[in-house]
């Protein structure tokens, strides 16, 4: 569970509600406090237990790189509804829906488009399904198939306990105690708690289901033209490292590992996390410029 270390909203950054041909997105919209927006914007997709706070240490600081930024609550994620139909929570489900936001976000022009962990995988679907050309793609702390260890096994218990006994019991006997022996502040642990509560069961039993069960599509999405990143902790305990380093060999993609972070890498390290990010889509978008004014 990713867990803000603070819940303040940075200057620039606001809750919004974004409305799209697959329903309304409850989001944090980051603008940059001086300078104007002149680069193309940016989707931010959380993991299976967090939501679009997970991202607020960075966005202040990806936005003044002259960006839109937006982190959205996925389908049946705590802001965002979502219906009791298991099939709407599929990682190709939820791919479409961050193709209708980047449709929204974009206005025409591409978008930047980040997963993390969970988050990865459906952003990946969105990437291979064709619908919408994105400007980069970043995968965070997230591996090409089933995700390992030990938040696999916490995987397993949420699949099979949410149905049987309700998210109540989930956030006493694992994520309290969890929160509570890491010392999280009174305040973080009371938005944990409701952030949990506000999920759709049957959405957070089966994108359980989903990343314990995801098969490998790398050599798919090596077969799609679009800048990718690989992101990633040097102690993440989700997808281990090596596993990560050699998806992005296989994808021939740039690889990034962030000093001192684990499995959420804009939480522990924001500042390393933001250089990293901007750096990446700023080669991207100057790679997209230079083919297009040489084809002219």
């Amino acid at each position: 569970m990713s867990t803000p270390r603070f819940l303040d909203l940075p200057p620039g950054v606001t809750p919004q509600k974004i409305e799209t041909s697959q329903g309304t997105f409850a989001a944090l919209e980051a603008l940059p406090v001086s300078g104007v927006v002149e680069r193309w914007p940016a989707l931010l997709a959380p993991g299976l237990t967090g939501s679009k706070e997970d991202f607020i240490a960075v966005l202040m600081t990806l936005a003044q790189s002259g960006r839109r930024v937006v982190a959205v609550d996925l389908r049946g994620q705590y802001e965002t509804p979502g219906p009791d139909d298991p099939a709407a929570y599929t990682c190709a489900a939820l791919g479409a829906d961050l193709d209708a936001l980047a449709q929204v976000l974009g206005e025409g022009d591409p978008v930047h488009l980040v997963g993390h962990s969970f988050g990865g995988l459906v952003a990946r679907e969105a990437v291979i399904d064709g619908r919408t050309k994105f400007a980069s793609f970043t995968l965070m702390g997230s591996g090409p198939a089933a995700i390992e260890g030990r938040r696999a096994r916490h995987g397993h218990k949420i699949m099979e306990e949410v149905p049987a006994l309700g998210l109540e019991h989930v956030w006493h006997h694992r994520f309290e105690p969890d929160a509570l022996a890491a010392d999280v502040p009174d305040e973080i642990v009371a938005f944990l708690r409701r952030r949990l509560l506000a999920n759709s069961p049957t959405g957070l039993s089966r994108m359980a289901e989903q990343v314990l069960t995801m098969r490998d599509r790398t050599d798919e999405l090596r077969q799609i033209e679009v800048p990718t990143l690989v992101l990633y902790g040097e102690d993440d305990d989700g997808w281990p490292p090596e596993t990560q380093s050699e998806m992005a060999a296989r994808l021939g993609a740039e690889c990034v590992v962030v000093p001192g972070a684990v499995h959420s890498p804009a939480v522990e390290a924001p500042e390393t996390t933001a250089a990293a990010l901007v750096r990446f889509w700023n080669a991207a978008e100057k790679h997209y410029l230079d083919i297009h004014s040489n084809s002219m």
